[in-house]
């Protein structure tokens, strides 16, 4: 008796493998079309659940940001208070000058750039 019943399960399994083996030949559909499109829904809803988190995080980063301007303008009803933040005016014109004084156009010397697999 307990011979019989140590075979009975392994031959079990084994009838219900093949059983299996065949519902796959049968229906190609459940075998490979059913993982494939399983897996396409569920990594476009694993994407999205991601993408969600990483909107949610920028959203914060910019709450944050918008918060400390809102407080370092603090408008009141006449006005901007002292010591809030005030932008400096800026000309064209101005920062033309500025750039060429730096920077003298005329006056260049012409360098060689030595290629990649040159030694120095």
């Amino acid at each position: 008796m307990n011979t019989t019943q140590k075979i009975e399960p392994a031959a079990n399994v084994a009838q219900q493998a093949s059983q299996f083996r065949r519902w796959g030949r049968k229906h190609p559909f459940v075998r490979y079309g059913l993982p494939l499109i399983s897996l396409t829904v569920f990594g476009a809803v694993g994407l999205a659940h991601l993408i969600q988190g990483s909107k949610e995080v920028t959203r914060e980063k910019e709450d944050m940001e918008w918060e400390v301007v809102e407080t370092t303008k603090a408008l009141s009803r006449t006005g901007p208070v002292e010591g809030a933040y005030k932008p400096k005016k800026l000309s064209l014109e101005d920062e033309l000058k500025a750039l060429q004084q730096k920077v003298d156009i005329n006056n260049y010397d012409y360098k060689r750039i030595p290629k990649p697999n040159e030694n120095k």
